[in-house]
Order: C-alpha cells, then sequence, then structure tokens
C-alpha cells in the first residue's frame, strides 16, 4: 500500500536496523538479504520458493503483471515472470505458493475500502527453471459474502490447497475462506469464518498448523485447527520496518521472513520461538476456541511504540534536513 509512510519509513530502518543481521554476499540461503533490482521499489507480498531452495518470490504493488523470483544468497533478481492470459493488475498484494505447486498472486488491494465489487486471483505453476518467461496464468474472480473490502494478505493451506484472504482494517478485519476448489469460469464467494487485527500479509506454516498475520507494527502467530485460527496467537517477534508489508515462513518452516516496501528493500529472518509455541489451543470456559480477535497484551505492544517514536524521530529528521537545505 502506498503511503507516507514509505519516505520516512526509509531513514527510520536505517537507524533500527540490527546489527546482528547483516552478513556477506553469497552466504547460506534463507538468511538476511535486500533486494537489490532497481524495478522492485514496493515489494508487497513474499513466498517462499517450494521447487528452487532459497529463492523467494515478490512483487511490486502495481498494475504490472510481474513476479520476480530473488536469490536469498545474494539479493539479486535471478527470474522475471510476465503473466499471461490475465487482465490488467488493478492491486496486487500478496503471493503465496500451494500444495499443488502453483503460485497464487492477490489483486485483492482496495484502499478506498469498497470501490471494487470484485478482485482477482492469479494461478500458475511455479516453474521449472529460473529465467526470465512468460507464464499462462488463470484468473478468478472473487467476491466477499459480506460486501466489498480491502485487504492484502492472500495465504493457501499447505494440504487442503483451501485459499484465504484477510482483510484490512485498522479497527480489525475478517478472514475469510473461499471455496473448497476456486473456479474459473464462475464468481467465487469468500465468507468470514474469523476476525483478525489489522494485517498487511500473512502466511501458512510448511505443515499447515500455524498462520502468521503481520501488521505495521507487529506480528502474531496463530495455531490452526478446523479452518479457523485456534487460539489468541502469540508474538512473532517481527523487526520494525518503515513499510512493514509482507511476510512468509522459509520453506522448512524454521522461521519467518518480514519484507518490506522501498528501493533496496531489507528482507530479514526471525527464527521461530519454538519454546514459546502454544502447546494447545486456550480454550473458552465453555470449552470452545477463544476469539483472537485483537492481539494479546504485552509482547507486541513494544514494537508498536518503538516503531511510532521512531516515525516521530525520523518526521523531526527529515524537516529538520529540508530546513538546512533551504538555509543553503
Amino acid at each position: 500500500m502506498r503511503s507516507a509512510l514509505c519516505a520516512l519509513g526509509a531513514a527510520a530502518a536505517l537507524v533500527l536496523l540490527p546489527a546482528g543481521h547483516a552478513r556477506a554476499e553469497g552466504q547460506e540461503p534463507d538468511q538476511d538479504f535486500t533486494i537489490e533490482d532497481a524495478r522492485i521499489t514496493e515489494s508487497s507480498g513474499l513466498a517462499a520458493s517450494r521447487s528452487h531452495p532459497g529463492i523467494y518470490w515478490t512483487h511490486n504493488d502495481q498494475d504490472a503483471p510481474l513476479i520476480y523470483g530473488i536469490d536469498s544468497r545474494t539479493g539479486k533478481t535471478v527470474a522475471t515472470l510476465t503473466m499471461k492470459g490475465v487482465g490488467t493488475p488493478r492491486d496486487m498484494e500478496a503471493i503465496a505458493v500451494g500444495p499443488d505447486g502453483d503460485l497464487y498472486v492477490g489483486d485483492i488491494g482496495d484502499n478506498l475500502d469498497g470501490s471494487w465489487d470484485h478482485v482477482w486471483i492469479y494461478r500458475f505453476p511455479e516453474p521449472k527453471t529460473l529465467t526470465d518467461q512468460t507464464v499462462e496464468a488463470r484468473q478468478y474472480v472473487v467476491k466477499y459474502a459480506d460486501g466489498p473490502r480491502n485487504a492484502e494478505a492472500l495465504m493457501v493451506h499447505p494440504k487442503t490447497g483451501r485459499v484465504y484472504i484477510a482483510s484490512k482494517n485498522e479497527d480489525g478485519g475478517g478472514l475469510y475462506a473461499g471455496p473448497e476448489r476456486l473456479s474459473a469460469s464462475g464468481t467465487n464467494v469468500f465468507r468470514r469464518v474469523d476476525e483478525v487485527p489489522w494485517v498487511t500479509d500473512g502466511a501458512f506454516s510448511p505443515d499447515g498448523g500455524r498462520l502468521v498475520l503481520r501488521g505495521y507494527f507487529s506480528a502474531r502467530e496463530y495455531a490452526w485447527k478446523d479452518g479457523r485460527l485456534a487460539d489468541e496467537g502469540t508474538s512473532a517477534g517481527a523487526p520494525f520496518q518503515g513499510q512493514a508489508e509482507s511476510v512468509t515462513y522459509t520453506a522448512d518452516g524454521s522461521a519467518f521472513m518480514f519484507g518490506s516496501e522501498g528501493r533496496n528493500s531489507r528482507v530479514v529472518r526471525v527464527d521461530r520461538p519454538e519454546a514459546d509455541r502454544p502447546s494447545k489451543p486456550t480454550e473458552a470456559p465453555g470449552g470452545s476456541p477463544q476469539s483472537p480477535s485483537a492481539p494479546a497484551a504485552g509482547g507486541d505492544s513494544g514494537n508498536a511504540t518503538v516503531g511510532f517514536l521512531v516515525l516521530a524521530g525520523a518526521t523531526v529528521l527529515v524537516v529538520g534536513v529540508k530546513r538546512l537545505l533551504r538555509r543553503g
């Protein structure tokens, strides 16, 4: 999502990038990396390849049907995919890999919160070779049972193949489940199955047992059971990033990879704190899982506070620089 946070976030991210995350070029895969491709200025989705270890798929938040394969060892683009057979995208926001080996791209953004009565999902097989190529994609029409809305998170369950979308709203959004199988010939109605916090991206763990959802200043990982969130979630330890847009799991599920928008944007690895994983869903007195309609206290609140403070500091810094330049 385009926002004034981009400029301030870039400055803030330079200050907050942990020193421990730096690494030499060409090191092992699935570690921190910087997206070097000058064409990628608004990386809005992120997905770990299932066919090519260490490769991450991303795309811009724009109207070009382009998907980029980035090598996490170097940060360089090793494949540019041009989708064929779809219309002109409006607002691509998310990407995921399904159990069938297909890439699913969510053209689901709607910054006016209901200006479009439908959105689209694009789908094509993950290429076997990493080269620049044109791919034939299928296009699916999507509507929400309770009316149009803005969304930036699309997730495909790695076992069932069902597609889920999380709507985006600062007061809390909804988690929507698509039909058991998407239809290219009709409208696919997504129905609200749960409540979620403010979400900019999400991803299922490779084993399908967990779902991570991130916002601008925090991320939480939830247990997943019977097609719903099964607990209130635990902090995923998201780093502060200026325009925090994307998240995925590494292919082996051992860590999260957090991405952001901006030129030369940084993707940061955060290992999953296994010791902190809940052993079973938290249940309400009646025996049913509690609704995770809002993030639990603690954990992420510090990240949010730090984020706002740094953005404020970055604002003062930018204003001060502008005044100095005018004086010069």
